[in-house]
């Protein structure tokens, strides 16, 4: 018997990425952003979040995907760890996806690199494929870049 699991949509560049709904605290527009000096090139600033500062990471970049236009807005995407806050900058936020399990495709060993690293495995969906990112891999891959 498959279960099922639930996921946060988001759209980043072309391609439909998911990240566990347990992870996601928030979503929220992105206000302005403090640059960071000598900060990792995936970091694109600081975020004070209601008095909160949090790190916000360029889910784009950390994908090696090119930057979006000037003109296009992200959109942030507050989720939990155990160190506290973090955003995640994505282009669009779509629907809570709940996929089956027999759906579920570990990533092809030559996905090399860091989209290796950061996809936990791939989900087959009627109209397109659906990209699994680990939060900490996210995290570990930011902090990895610092």
């Amino acid at each position: 018997m498959s279960g099922t699991r639930q996921y946060t949509s988001c759209v980043v560049g072309n391609q439909l990425v998911g990240i566990s709904v347990d992870a996601v605290q928030e979503v929220t527009s992105v206000t302005d952003l403090t640059p960071v000096p000598l900060a990792s090139p995936l970091i694109s600033g600081l975020l004070n979040l209601r008095g909160e500062i949090i790190t916000a990471i360029d889910l784009r970049r950390c994908l090696q995907m090119s930057d979006r236009s000037a003109d296009q807005r992200p959109v942030n995407l507050i989720l939990r760890t155990d160190e506290g806050p973090v955003g995640v900058l994505v282009d669009q936020i779509g629907d809570v996806l709940e996929v089956d399990d027999d759906q579920f495709e570990s990533p092809p060993p030559t996905l090399q690199g860091r989209g290796g690293d950061l996809i936990s495995g791939v989900y087959k969906l009627a109209d397109g494929l659906l990209l699994v990112v680990g939060t900490e891999a996210l995290l570990a891959v930011a902090s990895e870049h610092a």
